[in-house]
């Protein structure tokens, strides 16, 4: 393949408009999934959760896998595998050596039984692979109703506990000597964690679901240390990986995975070289003092 016909592949605007009116669930998905997927990923980076959502999505993969093989509902089994791995995580406590053991043991046998089934299931093989990328034209209308009802119930369910849990993801030892439920915080985040992340699968795909939950937040943190701040730039810049992820995939013959993560590795590009800037120039919010020269004593 020449140069020509790779660029033809990555972008091609061809009767873009009459492809615009097809995925307009998608689109709105994409950005009900930003909406969701920034506002959750501070909270994973605060907690030190990134690897924690890899070893969810492996298993959310299985579970979609096996409901692929069975004949049910892929979302349905990707729920159940996320939220199956977000409960054995949540319930092992707040120790990061322990939780980073466990996940490097769920990951690979996730991956192992989602490719086991997928093995074994004999349909389209574009089934297969969406499960893996991503699929921009797969969102109907039931589809993105279930979808925005299960993220506004997440999302309800986060701002309810924020507070709380804000403090005990900034000091869980001080949280637990004021009273404040580390544990059961600790577990219901997992949850939602795990919902957030079988919502995402389905339209970024279970192996690249980190461009949707971390990504953003990681970027939003480079450029400004205000916890609003931060929530809300993550939220940007998740909504315009993913938006604009489906709006340039639709021009190209490429999954929608490749453009949502180049995307939302753009941005972190960006954010990281403008905070270093700032940092340098002492704009990052910290007080920068310069050492007053000495006087020496005339004799």
């Amino acid at each position: 393949m020449d140069l020509g016909n790779l660029l033809h592949s990555i972008f091609n605007f061809e009767n873009y408009g009459e492809l615009l009116v097809l995925v307009q669930n998608s689109i709105w998905a994409g950005a009900v999934l930003g909406l969701l997927g920034g506002l959750m990923g501070t909270f994973v980076m605060k907690r030190d959760l990134a690897f924690a959502v890899h070893g969810i999505s492996e298993l959310s993969f299985a579970g979609a896998a096996f409901a692929l093989l069975i004949g049910a509902d892929i979302i349905l089994g990707s729920l159940a595998g996320s939220v199956l791995a977000a409960v054995v995580l949540g319930l092992m406590g707040v120790r990061a050596r322990d939780k980073n053991s466990i996940i490097g043991v769920i990951m690979p046998f996730g991956l192992g039984l989602g490719i086991l089934f997928l093995s074994l299931y004999e349909g389209r093989a574009a089934n297969k692979f969406g499960l893996l990328t991503g699929q921009i034209v797969s969102v109907g209308t039931v589809q993105l109703q279930v979808l925005a009802a299960a993220a506004v119930v997440v999302m309800l369910a986060l701002v309810a506990i924020w507070r709380p849990l804000t403090f005990a993801s900034v000091d869980p030892d001080v949280a637990t000597a004021r009273g404040v439920p580390v544990r059961a915080l600790s577990l219901a985040f997992m949850v939602l964690l795990g919902i957030s992340v079988a919502l995402s699968i389905q339209i970024v795909g279970a192996l690249l679901v980190l461009a949707l939950l971390i990504t953003p937040a990681a970027a939003a943190m480079r450029v400004t240390s205000s916890p609003r701040l931060v929530v809300t730039l993550s939220i940007v810049f998740a909504m315009t990986a993913t938006v604009g992820g489906i709006l340039l995939a639709l021009g190209g013959r490429l999954p929608i995975s490749p453009y949502v993560t180049t995307l939302s590795f753009l941005i972190y590009v960006a954010c990281r070289v403008i905070g270093g800037a700032r940092a340098n120039r002492g704009l990052n919010g910290r007080v920068v003092r310069t050492p007053t020269p000495t006087s020496t004593p005339v004799a």
